[in-house]
C-alpha cells in the first residue's frame, strides 16, 4: 500500500465509522423524524436555490463535453423545484420499515414474523447529474440507511451546495449530520477506498456510464447493486396507431437524450415501414436527430446513414437513433435479447395479444405498452425519486426506491417453548 492509497483508506475508515454510527441511530428512528428531515431539506433546497444555481454555474463554466452530458449536469429553476418536490414526495410515501412482510405460526406454537429493516450504510458513486445526490439521500433516509455520496468531479460545486441543504434538513429533524456524507475528495483513489470498504459500506450503487459500472463490479469488495446501460428499444408493431407511434417515439428519443430511459433503437415492423418510416424520420430530423439504419430501412429512406454492427450495441445518450426493420414480434424480441441491456423496452400496438406476448417474453427490468420509454423513472413510478435502475438477476429490478433498499429480519414470539 503506497502513501496515497493509505491516506484514502484512512479517510474512508473515519467516514465509514461515522456512517455506521449514524446508521444505527437512523434505523431506530420513527418515520416522522425521517420525513421531517426530508421536508426540511426540501425547504432548504428552495431557500438555497440561488446559491446552488451559482455553484452549478461554476461547474458548467469548467465543463467541456457533449451537449447531452452538459444537459445532465445543468441545473435550472425548474430542475431545482423538481428536486425539492421529489424529496417531499419521498417523505409522503408509506414507511418502508413499518412492514411485516410475512407471518406464520409453527405447529409448536411459535409465531414467526419477517420484518423489513434497513440495509445499513450505502455507498453511491455517480456521474454528472447533481440531482442524483439529492435523490439518493432522500431514498436512503426514507429507508433508514446512512449514505456516502461520491459525485463526479464535474459536479463538485453543485454536489457540495446540495449536500449543505440536505444537512440542514437532518439538523432540523434532530438527526446526525453523518447520515448523509459526501466524499472529501474527487480523486479516483477515494473511489477505490470505497470499493474496498468492507465492514463500513454494506452496498455500493454505481450510477453512470458503462466504464464506471464495470469498474465497480470488477473491483468492489462489497455487494454491488448494478445499474446497466440504457440500450432501450421501441418496437412499433404492424397494428400500431401511426399518430400515437410518432408522438411516443419523438418523446422516447428526444425529450431528453442523455438519460438512461431514452430509446436508442427503433424496431419497425416491415409491414408498415414503407409508409411510416419516412414520417418517423422526418419528425425526428426536425428535432435534430441523426440516424444509423440497416439496409432495409435505407432502401425506404435512402438518405439515412448506414449502421455498423457496433451501432446497435451503443448507448448513444445523444440525438442519434438506430433503426432496424423487423418481421414481427419474434424478430423484435430476438434483436432485443441480443443487443439490449435489459433496462427498458416498449411495444407500440393496438393488438392486445401482440402486446401481452411482448410484455411476457421481453426480459427487461421495465417493459411498456403504448408509452414512452422515458417513463422509466422512479418519480413516474410514484417513488418520488430513484437511486438507479437495477437490472441484475439476483436483486430487485427496475427503479430502486425506498422499499428496494431494505432487507429483513425475523422476530419469533413464543410461550415458553424449548427445542426437543
Amino acid at each position: 500500500m503506497n502513501a496515497e492509497t493509505d491516506i484514502f483508506t484512512q479517510a474512508m475508515s473515519r467516514i465509514g465509522a461515522k456512517a455506521r454510527a449514524a446508521a444505527a441511530i437512523l434505523a431506530r428512528t420513527q418515520a416522522q423524524a425521517r420525513n421531517q428531515a426530508l421536508t426540511q431539506a426540501a425547504a432548504a433546497l428552495r431557500a438555497a436555490a440561488p446559491q446552488i444555481l451559482q455553484a452549478n454555474g461554476r461547474d458548467m463554466q469548467s465543463f467541456s463535453g457533449t451537449s447531452a452530458f452538459g444537459d445532465r449536469l445543468m441545473l435550472n429553476p425548474a430542475r431545482m423545484e423538481a428536486m425539492a418536490r421529489g424529496l417531499e414526495e419521498v417523505a409522503a410515501l408509506p414507511d418502508p420499515l413499518a412492514r411485516t412482510l410475512a407471518q406464520w405460526t409453527r405447529p409448536n406454537g411459535l409465531v414467526i414474523s419477517r420484518i423489513a429493516q434497513p440495509l445499513g450504510v450505502l455507498g453511491m458513486i455517480y456521474e454528472s447529474r447533481p440531482n442524483v445526490g439529492a435523490d439518493a439521500a432522500a431514498i436512503a433516509l426514507k429507508s433508514g440507511n446512512a449514505i456516502l455520496l461520491r459525485g463526479g468531479s464535474e459536479s463538485f460545486y453543485s454536489a457540495g451546495a446540495i449536500h449543505a441543504a440536505i444537512t440542514s434538513g437532518l439538523r432540523a429533524a434532530g438527526l446526525p449530520d453523518d447520515c448523509v456524507q459526501i466524499a472529501p475528495s474527487t480523486d479516483r483513489g477515494f473511489v477505490a477506498a470505497m470499493l474496498a470498504a468492507s465492514g463500513f459500506i454494506d452496498l455500493i450503487i454505481p450510477r453512470g456510464g458503462k466504464s464506471l459500472v464495470e469498474r465497480v463490479q470488477r473491483d468492489a469488495r462489497v455487494p454491488v447493486l448494478a445499474h446497466a446501460e440504457g440500450l432501450n428499444h421501441t418496437y412499433i408493431h404492424a397494428a400500431a396507431d401511426f399518430e400515437m407511434a410518432r408522438s411516443i417515439l419523438a418523446n422516447a428519443k428526444m425529450r431528453r437524450t442523455g438519460i438512461c430511459g431514452a430509446t436508442e433503437t427503433l424496431l419497425l415492423d416491415a409491414a408498415i415501414a414503407p409508409t411510416l418510416l419516412p414520417l418517423l424520420t422526418a419528425d425526428l430530423a426536425a428535432l435534430g436527430c441523426g440516424f444509423r439504419a440497416d439496409e432495409k430501412a435505407r432502401a425506404i429512406v435512402t438518405s439515412l446513414q448506414a449502421a455498423t454492427a457496433h451501432d446497435f450495441d451503443t448507448e448513444w445518450l445523444d440525438a442519434v437513433l438506430n433503426i432496424k426493420i423487423v418481421e414481427g414480434v419474434e424478430e423484435a424480441l430476438t434483436h432485443i435479447t441480443r443487443h439490449g441491456s435489459e433496462h427498458t423496452d416498449a411495444i407500440i400496438t393496438q393488438d392486445s395479444a401482440a402486446a401481452e406476448y411482448f410484455l411476457k417474453n421481453v426480459s427487461s427490468a421495465v417493459s411498456l405498452w403504448n408509452a414512452s420509454t422515458q417513463f422509466c423513472d422512479g418519480g413516474e413510478f410514484g417513488f418520488g425519486a430513484e437511486i438507479g435502475i437495477a437490472t441484475g438477476r439476483i436483486h430487485a429490478r427496475g427503479p430502486v426506491g425506498p422499499e428496494q433498499l431494505t432487507t429483513f429480519r425475523y422476530v419469533i414470539r413464543g410461550t415458553g417453548q424449548v427445542r426437543p
